[in-house]
């Protein structure tokens, strides 16, 4: 099998970096990030110019490993715009199950002119689950919503949302879409630890139009296991830039009179953090690649996840202590990747609760009796 990288994806990896290592270091990404906004809408701009805001709308033309690429680089520079939760889940739901006029929303997404968010997430929500408590209510030829979603990623600065709802007479779960600005939405925005945007959404009676028709239990099952894996591959560029910037520092910092990279144990500890990180990586791979393939298994994203969870605590946690004190300052980036890495560890189910949905999985499988 090849795991290299198409002559197209090089290029869209080289140009994504280039754009993000000009734009963001610690200081720069520090002053963004306390924006009321969060990120930056010129860095946006430029995003849309290059076609990364409409990856995956037309599968024939750019799918999972085009984003897996993005979303890793994106996680190098700890870029924060919501590329994958502004536009991209949301905008694939759209481009799956819209109609003709629906998709014509996607042409203003791809451009960077209109920002979307998936309104599924509810309190209580603790893996990738398709069961919803918000209702929907069909009163002729119009719907409306109501109930609370919590937390909605991007969800502050949305103009449309895809919202998922539990359709009449048991039948299954809907999605529509919502005007985030009419007056039966209220939202309520907050910064998150890591340094992104959320939103607490409450629907009371909100007008939506549906998107697709009847339950859309598989195309939410789905797009939440395209998410896990962007989440994946971001991760695993944090992880590649916190290792680098750890063995960068053990070669550089001194003491009594030798650089730290002199200790074996210093050594061997940030060797250790390697395997963890070819360990991420070829899960991060896998899952993306099975996506790729048309294979939306819920077991592979939950072992990628899980392996992603623990080579991210791991790496988070070492960078820290082989950094010092320095490693805990706002000022160093360090400490930020950690951050990061913890907030995507507990994005659609933590490490436990994979391994979770792995355990109920146990049955799939002939016992293996020595």
């Amino acid at each position: 099998m090849d795991f290299q990288l198409s002559e197209e994806q090089a290029l869209l990896r080289d140009t994504t970096r280039e754009l993000l290592s000009r734009t963001y270091d610690a200081e720069s990404r520090n002053k963004v990030i306390g924006t009321e906004l969060g990120w930056s809408r010129d860095v946006w701009s430029q995003l849309a110019d290059i076609g990364i805001l409409g990856l995956g709308f037309e599968p024939e033309e750019a799918g999972q490993l085009e984003i897996m690429v993005v979303a890793n680089e994106i996680g190098r520079r700890l870029a924060p715009e919501p590329v994958v939760h502004a536009a991209l889940a949301p905008g694939s739901l759209i481009a799956e199950l819209g109609t003709d006029g629906q998709r014509q929303l996607l042409d203003e997404v791809a451009a960077g002119q209109r920002l979307l968010a998936f309104g599924h997430l509810e309190t209580g929500h603790r893996t990738a689950s398709t069961q919803v408590g918000t209702q929907a209510v069909r009163q002729g030829d119009s719907w409306t919503l109501s109930g609370r979603k919590n937390p909605v990623l991007a969800g502050d600065c949305a103009e449309t949302l895809v919202v998922s709802a539990a359709l009449p007479d048991g039948g299954g779960t809907g999605l529509f879409l919502v005007d985030a600005e009419q007056g039966g939405v209220s939202r309520k925005s907050y910064a998150t630890f890591d340094g992104q945007r959320g939103a607490q959404i409450d629907f009371a009676d909100a007008a939506a139009e549906p998107l697709g028709a009847g339950d859309a239990s598989e195309a939410i099952r789905n797009a939440l296991i395209r998410i896990q894996s962007a989440l994946c591959s971001e991760a695993l560029g944090a992880m590649e830039e916190a290792l680098r910037l750890t063995t960068e520092y053990l070669k550089t910092r001194k003491q009594f009179g030798v650089t730290l990279n002199k200790f074996q144990a210093l050594t061997q500890r940030a060797a250790d953090m390697y395997v963890s990180l070819e360990l991420a990586r070829s899960m991060s791979l896998y899952a993306a690649m099975s996506i790729a393939d048309g294979n939306y298994d819920s077991v592979i994203a939950a072992r990628a996840k899980l392996q992603i969870g623990r080579s991210g605590r791991h790496i988070g946690q070492e960078a820290i202590q082989l950094h010092g004190g320095i490693g805990m300052t706002a000022e160093y980036p360090v400490g930020h990747y950690a951050a990061r890495l913890t907030a995507i560890d507990h994005t659609l189910g933590s490490t436990g609760d994979q391994l979770r949905v792995l355990i109920d999985h146990i049955s799939d499988y002939d016992l293996a009796k020595l």
